[in-house]
């Protein structure tokens, strides 16, 4: 009559609990990439639609207003520009955004292009940066997107459209990087999100 070896059986369980240990040790730093990565991707998208409604909103309320206030001194920044300050940094503290200290204080204008920017408060690297050009224009037919400098299009023999063009650039620290390197890659992700929203002038 055989004997049943209980030492077999628990043998074999001991080596499935350790397979399955080994199993749960290679894929959780893959879980943990993946889980990170919709996270953070999807927050970044957030984050983009974000600021594209705000440089939208801003460009259309600046392009609403009188353009004659750009020709004066360049040591009062014209109200139209202010305007994109403060509905940008509205909008902000609305979203429960860090507007990194931001102030109503622009850089001297250069070809009709003012720059508010600002790195305070605990706001990750590089900041905050908005750019405001209120003599931006495009060739009226085929015209491409604009960069986040807002610098002006050539329109060769077609006619131009004058709008103003509002860029807002904000920083945004990715953690799907140091996700990665568990899994020994490097990721090169840009460091600030950005947004580009442009509105023909009216005045």
């Amino acid at each position: 009559m055989k004997r049943w070896d209980s030492s077999i059986g628990g043998t074999r369980l001991g080596s499935e609990r350790g397979a399955q240990l080994v199993e749960f040790a290679v894929a959780l730093p893959l879980l943990v990439v993946f889980v990170v990565g919709i996270f953070d991707f999807s927050n970044a998208l957030t984050l983009k639609q974000r600021l594209t409604n705000m440089a939208r909103d801003a460009a259309r309320a600046a392009a609403a207003d009188p353009s004659n206030d750009v020709q004066r001194s360049a040591t009062n920044t014209p109200v139209s520009v202010l305007d994109v300050y403060y509905i940008v940094d509205d909008y902000l503290v609305a979203n429960n955004l860090n507007d990194c200290g931001l102030t109503p204080t622009a850089s001297p204008p250069s070809n009709l292009t003012w720059a508010f920017s600002a790195n305070a408060n605990g706001c990750p690297a590089p900041g905050i940066k908005i750019t405001v050009n209120r003599g931006y224009y495009y060739p009226d037919l085929g015209g491409g997107a604009p960069d986040v400098n807002c610098t002006p299009q050539n329109p060769g023999a077609q006619m131009a459209v004058v709008s103003t063009c509002v860029s807002i650039r904000y920083a945004y620290p990715w953690r799907f990087g140091r996700a990665a390197s568990l899994l020994g890659f490097s990721t090169v992700l840009p460091q600030q999100i950005s947004a580009v929203g442009v509105a023909a002038n009216e005045n």
